[in-house]
């Protein structure tokens, strides 16, 4: 059975529209190789910011920053953050946290890591034990974006093991040696998804009970995040809902057409202008596939509604030739640049290859009833680029049918990507032209190390941009963007997901420039748990809407979870060592004027 035929079947005519999403090179840069990729920036903090006439932010003043944190948790934040500052202990954490545990016994070893990293990163076990921390927050003016941070504890061997067998099509089990498929297609070096990676928890799939499983996780952190916070988000990622060898085959489609489309934009001279000005005309257009050897007129795809306002088709125009492929298959295929001939776009499922598509929407299509019938907001985590093509495709899916009204759904963007620009700017029109609300998370990347060795040991183009300063470029000229269609229309909405003081000084004042009330709630910033108190606080006290990312889960399963918020950490207090700084001040400010013996008497009473 086809994709399309599938989808049908799955009774969702939403799906069946527009199921691509293209890609095209271009010249921006963004992460320097020796660079963390994290958000650890040399600032000063001393500048305030003024929002307006009436409102101000000073991010130095202390006593409002920490105004949530008693004087032990300070205590245990410059001990944790000084640990994070030693790269032996930072290298070795996790044997040394096996010896720990060896050492003090179960019990002893859970105390002693709630009372430091586990503590400092972790809300707690369980959606009820989460609560007093995400209501503290709350009554702060700071909100929570959940996140069940559970991994399997797999060994390398077993990661690569499960990755290769569920990454695997039909096809290429049965030709092992095949390998045309670029970077769609799994590889035994990088089969453990989770080396090289910061910021992010991985899932490796068993078999469909595994995914339902954490479907279910899901729900109750959706449920929980409704039940303890006003306006939350829930976090979800799509390789925990399905089959990997899905997401790969479909981002190997998707890709394809967005090239194919950069390739005859390229034969009409277009190649050199942004994505969203490359139109092709159509009697060119239907010469040059003639030329290719395609059959079929073309220009009769295109009908009123499908055309650019110019008459001409656009990137957005050529995705929806998916949805008809029935009645054009002769028009999708695209040329082979080894070989020289066209070969067909689309892939043959099996049926069961077909059963687990179907399986894995259904349970997005869960998810996202559910964040709605809880007044909770969708946050997809964006994951490597072999798989994101088809990750933000279906969440733009799940946009079209849910934001409707308002954002429910987020998806989110790595910026430190060539094409992030073009992804965000092709998801802001694609809004626009159907009327629903566009929603987006804009982040730096999670991924740089093992997407760059990937793309060397394969022989595919590095997908990452050159250096960090570019970075940066990146992810204002995409918060710039989105920021200009909030002023324009009132529809779009964006998280400034940064612990990066010049990013948030540079929103702040964009949205001065622009007229764009922190009371209109369409831009937010996130932080982690544990993280940049100094930023999250003030914004919140200060009318802006905030959110920590508030992982949960037992102290033993959320180890690899603290494991790189230690390597997090050591990049950001090594770089500028403000937070440190800060903690030191508001410190010394508490036991100069008595108010740590009188915080820690009370602690001591209750």
């Amino acid at each position: 059975m086809s994709l399309r035929k599938s989808l049908t079947a799955f009774g969702r005519a939403t799906l069946n529209r527009s199921l691509v999403i293209a890609t095209r090179h271009h010249r921006v840069q963004a992460l320097h190789p020796t660079k963390t990729n994290t958000e650890d920036e040399s600032v000063d903090s001393r500048e305030y910011v003024s929002y307006s006439n009436k409102t101000s932010i000073d991010f130095e003043q202390t006593k409002e920053a920490y105004k949530s944190k008693d004087t032990l948790e300070l205590l245990r934040s410059l001990v944790v953050f000084k640990l994070c500052s030693y790269d032996i202990l930072v290298d070795k954490n996790k044997e040394i946290m096996d010896l720990s545990r060896k050492l003090l016994g179960q019990k002893m070893f859970e105390q002693f890591m709630k009372m430091t990293f586990y503590g400092q990163f972790v809300a707690g076990e369980d959606h009820q034990s989460i609560r007093p921390v995400v209501q503290k927050n709350q009554a702060y003016g700071v909100g929570a974006v959940l996140d069940y941070s559970v991994e399997e504890d797999l060994s390398q061997e077993e990661a690569e093991r499960k990755e290769m067998e569920s990454c695997m099509s039909t096809s290429e089990k049965e030709s092992p040696g095949a390998d045309h498929r670029e970077k769609f297609t799994a590889h035994q070096k990088f089969g453990d998804r989770r080396e090289g990676v910061t910021s992010t928890r991985t899932y490796f799939y068993a078999d469909e009970a595994k995914c339902d499983q954490h479907m279910e996780t899901f729900l109750k952190c959706i449920k929980a995040s409704g039940g303890s916070s006003e306006d939350g988000f829930s976090a979800i990622k799509m390789t925990a809902l399905g089959r990997p060898q899905f997401l790969l085959q479909f981002s190997e489609v998707l890709v394809k057409w967005r090239r194919f489309f950069s390739f005859l934009a390229a034969k009409q001279g277009k190649d050199s202008v942004e994505v969203l000005e490359q139109k092709l005309d159509l009697e060119q257009l239907q010469t040059c596939l003639a030329s290719l050897g395609a059959q079929g007129n073309i220009q009769s795809c295109f009908s009123e509604g499908r055309l650019h306002s110019s008459g001409m088709v656009d990137m957005l125009g050529w995705n929806r030739l998916i949805d008809e492929r029935t009645k054009i298959s002769d028009l999708l295929v695209v040329p082979n640049l080894q070989t020289g001939e066209l070969e067909p776009l689309l892939s043959m499922f099996t049926e069961e290859e077909e059963r687990q598509m179907k399986r894995m929407l259904q349970r997005l299509d869960v998810l996202a009833k559910h964040a709605v019938e809880n007044g909770v907001r969708l946050m997809v985590d964006a994951e490597q680029t072999y798989f994101q093509p088809a990750i933000s495709r279906l969440t733009v899916e799940m946009k079209r049918i849910f934001n409707k009204d308002k954002a429910v759904v987020f998806n989110t963007y790595q910026c430190y990507l060539k094409e992030a620009f073009d992804n965000v700017s092709m998801d802001v029109e694609l809004s626009r032209r159907e009327g629903w609300c566009f929603g987006a998370k804009l982040v730096r990347g999670a991924y740089m190390y093992q997407e760059r060795s990937r793309a060397v040991e394969i022989g595919y183009e590095d997908p990452i941009n050159l250096d960090y300063e570019s970075t940066n470029r990146m992810y204002h000229r995409c918060l710039d963007y989105v920021l200009e269609e909030i002023q324009q229309n009132k529809r779009a909405n964006v998280m400034v997901a940064s612990h990066n003081i010049d990013t948030v000084k540079h929103t702040l004042r964009r949205m001065n420039e622009m007229g764009l009330p922190p009371t209109d709630k369409k831009v937010y910033f996130g932080q982690l748990l544990g993280m940049c108190d100094q930023i999250s606080f003030p914004l919140a006290q200060a009318g802006f809407p905030v959110y920590k990312y508030v992982p949960y889960g037992p102290v033993n399963e959320v180890i690899p979870y603290l494991s790189r918020r230690a390597q997090e950490n050591r990049g950001i207090m090594k770089g500028v060592q403000m937070e440190r700084e800060l903690l030191w001040k508001e410190l010394m400010r508490r036991l100069t004027s008595g108010e740590a013996v009188q915080d820690i008497t009370h602690m001591g009473s209750i």
